[in-house]
């Protein structure tokens, strides 16, 4: 069937919800920081042949409305979408941000049939510790040049797009106002996010999951990083795979796949994506009530 996009209006946020359809173990997908539920055209319909696939966007995301970012008001936003179209026990599979608010559901639900994140366990931007394999001098040169790109970034999400940027971008992540046209989410909430401890590090709420969790991490650089911010990038990946291999040794519900791929592997590896989704499911098949 052709996927089917609803609005749930009926509470403080506005959710935007796309449903591919499908039978089977219910999946909800969590796009990225940035993103819209448009993300996961591509990977949705290889699901649905063994799993009934749901699609949101995130609240300051998409079409949805918005809210304040807080972490337990966007699993309440999750919830919602489940009880609306009577998903019952759903897999969660976020990428990057979405990633990191599967964790937090599965903090929530332990008894859920689990979550798969994808590349979202720490930002780019975090604690000098959890970058490995790297001189400390160089370091704190490479996070002040990084901080920088973050910052204009910030800045310049405060001003309207030019034009020829806007066509850049599907409509649906886009906001339009007097002033101009805005890329959604909104300056005020991407410095919320940026700045909250869970996304600059989700690795350590690792340890208390107890539902089944796959952890897929990327294993190559996004290209045309500015100026030598490249050369944090393997030290991020190096410390997220020390810190997690840490956590997971002595837990085999929590498992490990590293991808040939970059961040944005949902976009650059949809079929792997798909199958790593459907592995999981059918080792983890949901847990009776």
């Amino acid at each position: 069937m052709a996927p089917l996009d609803t609005t749930i209006d009926d509470r403080p946020v506005r959710l935007a919800v796309r449903d591919h359809g499908g039978r089977g173990t219910p999946v909800l997908l969590l796009h990225g920081l940035g993103g819209t539920l448009l993300a996961w055209d591509a990977v949705a319909p290889l699901l649905t042949g063994a799993h009934r696939v749901v699609a949101m966007d995130l609240r300051g995301h998409g079409l949805s409305g918005d809210g304040p970012w807080e972490w337990e008001a966007v699993l309440d936003d999750m919830q919602e979408v489940i009880d609306h179209f009577g998903l019952a026990a759903p897999l969660v599979v976020g990428h990057s941000l979405g990633g990191m608010v599967a964790v937090r559901w599965a903090l929530r639900h332990p008894d859920g049939p689990g979550i798969v994140n994808l590349d979202g366990l720490r930002s780019a931007e975090t604690a000098p510790r959890h970058y490995a394999g790297i001189d400390h001098e160089e370091l704190g040169v490479l996070l002040g040049e990084l901080k920088a790109v973050f910052d204009a970034q910030a800045e310049a999400m405060e001003r309207p797009l030019p034009e020829a940027h806007a066509a850049m971008h599907p409509q649906r992540a886009l906001r339009t106002t007097d002033e101009g046209v805005f890329l959604r989410p909104d300056a005020a909430l991407a410095r919320r996010i940026r700045d909250d401890p869970h996304f600059q590090d989700g690795v350590a709420a690792v340890a208390d999951i107890r539902c089944p969790a796959l952890f897929v991490l990327a294993t190559a650089d996004l290209p045309g990083l500015p100026g030598r911010v490249g050369e944090l990038m393997p030290a991020l990946r190096a410390g997220i795979r020390r810190d997690l291999s840490e956590l997971t040794a002595d837990r085999p519900h929590l498992r490990v796949l590293e991808l040939a791929a970059g961040h944005t592997m949902v976009d650059e590896q949809p079929e792997q994506i798909a199958r790593a989704v459907l592995d999981f499911g059918a080792q983890n098949p949901r847990p009776r009530r």
